[in-house]
């Protein structure tokens, strides 16, 4: 068995601490043993703008691991790497663009966790912008880096199911228990020289951008399943809102039925079938009178919204029928439409 792996880890968010706990265990280190983490500044956090370190940070001072934390990269910092005598350098959301000189000094090279499955969704937001493009199935790509955003040779793919409900915050918790497997199978072979990297298909590229507080906005005009998707896909941020009662209200949570009075919709539909005791309507955006008190339904161009939870201004995210009980949402209710800005190019 080859000795384990002098690693370097850089990272700044919290979807890599399960790998981070799996290569510290005794499982993980007879494969590789973290020589630094590279991490972002401290930076202002919650209401208080108080300054704190990031999740990754404070993982590394409890184990006794070298922190740094440069604001940016420069020409200096390959040589300070090499101190390290890392063996390969691992990434995983860290937010900083690598220069060819740091890329290039692990013995075995840089490898990078990009959370989907290449060459789709690359980019600033692919976790956000798979779910909300209604994408069922959805994954975490372990590619060598190269200049170019995430074009990089890839090994492995683990993949992951996108569940109705799911939401943003869901799919992250399974993407990073799937880095465990994923490291686990790849750490060995990368060692021993047998792990193989395989070109991207560039014809296949799709492209995902920094989401933006705009992005929340909902057009009911568009079909209930991709309102769905894009609602559970941008929470818990920038998250889906339409005003009512002159508030901002948010959508935390949905998913969709077809009409009742529409068979074809039925039998071909990603929305499930009708019969929540609502009369079909023809005005995208209108609050439905139901006998099912646990979401709010709302009228679309092409099947049944259904909220599952929302949220007022300085409230918390509750289920529907507790914040309906608090803030009434009368049937009738007509809500505004607005342009949703495309998520991928």
């Amino acid at each position: 068995m080859t000795a384990p792996l002098r690693l370097v880890f850089m990272g700044s968010d919290p979807i890599a601490l399960p790998l981070l706990n799996w290569i510290a265990s005794a499982d993980g280190a007879a494969h590789a043993h973290i020589a630094a983490i590279y991490t972002q500044p401290d930076r202002p956090v919650g209401r208080g703008q108080k300054i704190q370190p990031n999740a990754i940070k404070l993982w590394a001072i409890e184990r006794g691991i070298p922190v740094l934390q440069p604001e940016k990269l420069t020409e200096e910092t390959p040589a300070e790497l090499a101190a390290f005598a890392p063996d390969v350098t691992l990434i995983m959301a860290y937010g900083h663009i690598l220069r060819d000189a740091f890329i290039n000094t692990p013995r075995l090279g840089t490898l990078n966790l990009h959370t989907s499955i290449l060459p789709k969704y690359r980019g600033a937001s692919p976790i956000q912008t798979a779910i909300a493009s209604g994408e069922r199935e959805t994954g975490v790509s372990l590619m060598r880096i190269v200049r170019k955003l995430d074009a990089g040779p890839v090994a492995d793919t683990g993949r992951v199911r996108i569940e109705t409900l799911d939401t943003a915050l869901d799919v992250e918790q399974k993407l990073a228990a799937a880095c465990v497997p994923l490291v686990a199978r790849a750490l060995p072979r990368l060692a021993d020289g047998t792990l193989v990297f395989s070109e991207q298909d560039e014809s296949a590229a799709t492209f995902c951008r920094r989401l933006e507080k705009a992005d929340g906005a909902l057009d009911f005009t568009a079909p209930a399943a991709v309102l769905a998707a894009r609602i559970n896909g941008l929470f818990p941020w920038p998250a889906c809102s339409v005003e009512i009662a002159g508030q901002p209200v948010k959508f935390g949570q949905a998913d969709c039925v077809a009409q009742p009075d529409d068979r074809v919709a039925r039998a071909s539909s990603p929305c499930g079938s009708g019969g929540t005791g609502f009369q079909p309507v023809s005005v995208p955006g209108t609050v439905l009178a139901s006998t099912d008190n646990t979401a709010l339904h709302i009228a679309t161009a092409d099947g049944i919204l259904r909220i599952h939870r929302l949220q007022r201004p300085g409230g918390k995210m509750l289920p529907a029928a507790d914040f309906l009980r608090g803030f009434p949402i009368p049937p009738g209710t007509q809500l505004p439409s607005h342009p949703m800005p495309a998520l991928v190019s």
